[in-house]
């Protein structure tokens, strides 16, 4: 998996990239198909922005999320990632239908 953290007017500290990289690796032990994941962590004035594009196969997760305090901004994130995360598990997995075995049986 490669991990690209990048910081638009914001300064990528070791203890910036520590934190950002335990919370994903939260979000992507549920999920092993993830081929890169880029972070774009950005200052406006007052209001700090953290963004992520996760790539899958056969799909492109993004999520952002804005916030007073860049660490709140990023755990916002990590949550809002692992709710589609999980989404997207789950529906990749989903097949539409019941097993055989969990069927009731009909009468004839």
């Amino acid at each position: 998996m490669n991990l690209t953290i990048t910081g638009h007017h914001v300064e990528v500290t070791p203890a910036i990239r520590e934190y950002v990289n335990t919370k994903l690796d939260r979000v992507i032990r549920h999920f092993d198909n993830v081929t890169s994941v880029s972070v774009i962590l950005s200052v406006e004035k007052l209001r700090q922005k953290a963004e992520v594009t996760l790539h899958v196969r056969g799909k492109d997760i993004y999520v952002e999320s804005e916030d007073a305090d860049l660490y709140a901004a990023i755990d916002s994130m990590a949550d809002k990632l692992d709710r589609q995360v999980l989404k997207y598990k789950a529906k990749n997995n989903d097949h539409g239908h019941d097993t055989l075995k969990h069927q009731q049986p009909t009468e004839l």
